[in-house]
């Protein structure tokens, strides 16, 4: 067990809405001032979502001088440079909804799949073309060749600002008739709303007993009671999000922010801790560099902080961070109840302390390396006794068919659950260009999963 370890050293870190947008400033600040009937746009906010490939600019706030009337709206009303509008209509706050409201917002709706819309990643519109590391699940060390290495820090990456420029390009009305025609004019976006990652924080670990700096996010449940004790998900990113902004593996996919958002909270209220690697932890020869034991020293701080349950601290990551996941609980079996292992592996020969761990492992079968990595890891766990449930699955599988999926491995009742995707579904569902990067953008999708580790306890 981790023992006591200094406080957490917060710093001013990085804020979002800095990391995504630059700070918030009149809208019209970079544009001429509208000569005629556009003076009653105030400004304009973009607003991010995070999917499992990485966050996207899905809409923009156009916000008016008067409460707007949403009956009059229609996708024609409004243009967005380089996106397609797919939905237009008023709400009282710079938030998508499903039905909206009266106010002095007009929410312009825009298709997650225009190739403008990803602000992550090498493959992101206005990205720089500055290598990034393989974000290999094993990054490959002296063993597997081809990947960074332990301790190498060329930064991943990169983070796309969100930004975008919006033009009425139709006749707006407002609650009390008045209508406002367009005049041509553009105006950009000022200021960034980013829906889970904004309610997380930004902090620096130092750590006295290796000397070393961990930039890290914290979520804290919005209705934290000291008094109480709350469950912890650590959350550890892959390669490819290795020295960038503290924000990176908030951004990169759903690995983090599934955790916080709001449906998951009202069923598990929990923290969540994801801390932002500035090197790569470990590579194919299974010697990590120091910040593998300055992340157990900072999950002993957060939890000596805050209002921690220590029976139900939990850990999760794709490739690197799934490594990183399987050498904690090997070396400290008490640290937590229970982890989600998304496309990693271990030493087959190192793999014996799992039979006492809950686990539930996921890879793809054409993952060339993870894939028979953890069938030997299971084959050991199965030789010290403990029981695996297996199970293969179509990484096409909608909602309702994964959540049956789920279901039916839990009822094999076993403390382990293995489940493989089918090879060729997950390249074919995500576009992914190998079959190892693609599982994570399914894997944090499936709330079953999710569930079934916070039912997990010492």
């Amino acid at each position: 067990m981790v023992t006591r370890r200094a406080l957490i050293a917060g710093s001013a870190g990085l804020g979002t809405a800095a990391v995504l947008g630059g700070a918030a400033v009149a809208a019209a600040a970079g544009t001429d001032r509208p000569p005629s009937e556009s003076r009653h746009i105030v400004g304009a906010t973009a607003i991010t979502k995070v999917y499992g490939e990485g966050q996207k600019l899905t809409a923009v706030a156009v916000e008016y001088d008067r409460d707007i009337d949403g009956s009059s709206l229609s996708t024609s009303a409004f243009a967005v440079t380089d996106r397609t509008v797919t939905r237009v209509y008023a709400n009282r706050t710079t938030e998508v909804a499903d039905r909206g409201e009266n106010g002095r917002y007009v929410i312009v709706e825009l298709s997650p799949d225009d190739p403008a819309a990803l602000l992550w990643g090498k493959d992101a519109v206005g990205a720089s073309s500055s290598p990034t590391p393989s974000p290999t699940g094993s990054p490959g060390g002296g063993t597997g060749g081809g990947g960074p290495t332990a301790g190498d820090t060329t930064p991943g990456g990169p983070i796309v600002p969100a930004k975008a420029t919006v033009t009425q390009t139709g006749t707006v009305t407002t609650v009390r008739g008045r209508h406002y025609a367009p005049d041509g004019t553009p105006v950009a976006t000022g200021a960034v709303v980013s829906p889970v990652v904004d309610d997380f924080r930004q902090f620096v670990f130092e750590d006295p007993e290796t000397g070393r700096s961990l930039k890290y996010n914290l979520f804290v449940p919005k209705r934290y009671d000291p008094r109480r004790k709350y469950p912890l998900v650590l959350f550890m990113h892959d390669a490819s999000v290795v020295n960038v902004d503290t924000v990176g593996p908030l951004v990169q996919g759903l690995g983090a922010v599934c955790w916080a958002g709001p449906e998951d909270q009202a069923r598990h209220e929990s923290f969540v801790l994801a801390p932002e690697y500035g090197e790569v932890v470990i590579d194919d020869n299974y010697v990590p560099t120091s910040l593998f034991e300055t992340t157990a020293h900072l999950v002993a701080a957060v939890t000596e902080q805050y209002g921690i349950d220590t029976r139900r601290r939990y850990t999760t990551g794709q490739s690197m961070g799934a490594m990183l996941s399987l050498g904690l609980m090997i070396r400290y079996p008490d640290l937590f109840a229970a982890g989600y292992i998304v496309a990693g592996q271990w030493p087959a020969g190192q793999a014996a302390p799992l039979a006492g761990q809950k686990l539930w492992i996921l890879v793809a079968q054409d993952d060339t390396k993870a894939f028979p990595g953890e069938n030997a890891i299971t084959a050991v766990i199965e030789a010290e006794g403990t029981e695996v449930g297996t199970a293969v699955w179509d990484a096409g599988s909608g909602a309702a068919q994964f959540a049956a999926d789920v279901r039916a491995l839990e009822k094999q009742r076993a403390p382990v659950n293995y489940a493989t995707f089918l090879t060729g579904t997950v390249t074919a569902t995500t576009g992914a260009s190998n079959a190892h990067m693609g599982t994570w953008q399914i894997a944090y999708s499936i709330p079953g999963i999710r569930d079934w580790l916070m039912r997990q306890s010492l």
